[in-house]
């Protein structure tokens, strides 16, 4: 998709997202509160606005962690392109804990250390992405050239190569330990997995998760804000804490792409509730 024109065709759209970002940043009580898991933004939630006012909606939200998905900067990126992005994440106190959704579905590996390369350039610790089992042996390998995590994105039933979180831990068992997973917990529920016991039986593996809340269980059109569907929010959190997860959890906010940030605000409020409520 190109921003740029997207930005010209949807420019009142923008317009309001934008507004929603000041009220949002006037409005929302600031993070005091300490936060022992990484709550995070993939940027794809963003996909419709420009890096900038990406990054400001971020502030808006009190997030301090992202996602970079390559709207927000294309991976052909030259150097200087990737170092003024960087910086422009990083001076609004913005932490970058990975770089993806990444199609690694191509046997290119020229491609596939560009991406890795462009990960390193930004600081990144991990890749989101999708590859194959063809792809994965060359991936194994540059993750222990870069020391960059695969974080292996799980998309549901419709994925033929990596439906559940159970599919890519079978795939990466006998892998270095950097090759793991980025749990979708929608994506997950819909291909009938138990995200709790997904986690743990992750453990160590589990590097990235992407979180989203669904009112149908089954259905990926039936996404909602974070608290307003049945996906058990609560009780992955305790699992997660239980087991000491130290990756990101990411909203990937996948509705409402004109004007996420009102429910982007409703899902951040709704699991820092449930944070506090787990310290007690």
């Amino acid at each position: 998709m190109d921003i740029r024109t997207t930005r010209r065709e949807l420019i009142g759209g923008t317009a309001a997202a934008i507004a929603a970002l000041r009220i949002a940043d006037a409005a929302t009580t600031p993070a005091t509160h300490s936060e022992d898991l990484k709550l995070g933004v993939a940027s794809y939630s963003f996909r419709k606005l420009s890096r900038a006012d990406a990054i400001k909606g971020i502030k808006a939200l009190k997030v301090q962690y992202v996602n970079i998905k390559d709207f927000h900067l294309a991976l052909k990126s030259t150097p200087e392109e990737i170092a003024a992005a960087r910086k422009e994440f990083e001076d609004a106190g913005i932490k970058i804990l990975g770089i993806g959704n990444v199609s690694f579905a191509k046997p290119d590996e020229a491609e596939m250390k560009r991406n890795f390369e462009y990960a390193k350039q930004l600081g990144a610790p991990l890749i989101v992405m999708a590859p194959t089992m063809e792809t994965l042996p060359f991936i194994e390998k540059l993750v222990k050239e870069y020391n960059i995590k695969a974080a292996i994105h799980n998309h549901g039933p419709e994925d033929k190569h990596f439906s559940s979180p159970e599919s890519v831990l079978a795939a990466v068992k006998n892998m270095d330990p950097r090759m793991g997973l980025c749990m979708d917990i929608g994506h997950s529920v819909r291909a009938g997995s138990d995200i709790i016991a997904a986690a743990k039986e992750a453990g160590p593996r589990l590097h990235d998760i992407h979180t989203k809340d669904l009112s149908n269980l089954s259905d990926k059109d039936s996404q909602v804000a974070v608290g307003n569907g049945v996906i058990p929010i609560v009780a992955l959190f305790k699992q997660l804490k239980k087991m000491s997860y130290k990756g990101g959890v990411m909203l990937e906010y996948e509705v409402e792409a004109d004007n996420p940030l009102p429910g982007m605000q409703k899902s951040f409020a709704y699991m820092r509730g449930v944070l506090d409520g787990l310290k007690g």
